[in-house]
């Protein structure tokens, strides 16, 4: 009973830290794309007005590429990233950037990890 209570344990505890390590990876995805949309320029008031700050300037949305997480053979864990973009105000210029990255691990899931922030124009 003691040996079955220790592997048990043992067990979970290994599914814990790999739960873990996948869920920190999809969060370090996610922040890594909402940094490549915070650096997207966007002067509505400049001449011409530039505006790169719309999910169809981060194609392919939603992008679809493995997290990286040490794993032995071929066992990829993917995971899919979403851009949704929108406008709060338009004056002063204020939008909304969410990236959400979906995964799954060992048939439990899809889990979520999901940032938000706000970014106003370039001027």
């Amino acid at each position: 009973m003691g040996i079955t209570g220790i592997v048990w344990g043992y067990i979970l505890t290994s599914q814990r830290a790999e739960w873990t390590t996948c869920s920190a990876a999809a969060q370090q995805m996610a922040m890594r794309r909402l940094e490549q949309v915070r650096a997207a320029k966007w002067d509505p008031f400049g001449y011409p007005p530039v505006d790169e700050l719309v999910a169809s300037s981060f194609a392919p949305n939603p992008r679809v590429e493995p997290l990286d997480v040490p794993l032995a053979g071929t066992n990829k864990i993917l995971a899919t990233n979403v851009i949704t973009i929108f406008t709060v105000y338009t004056d002063p210029p204020l939008k909304v950037i969410r990236v959400d990255c979906k995964w799954s691990l060992m048939s439990r899931g899809p889990f979520t990890n999901t940032l938000l922030t706000y970014r106003t124009s370039d001027w």
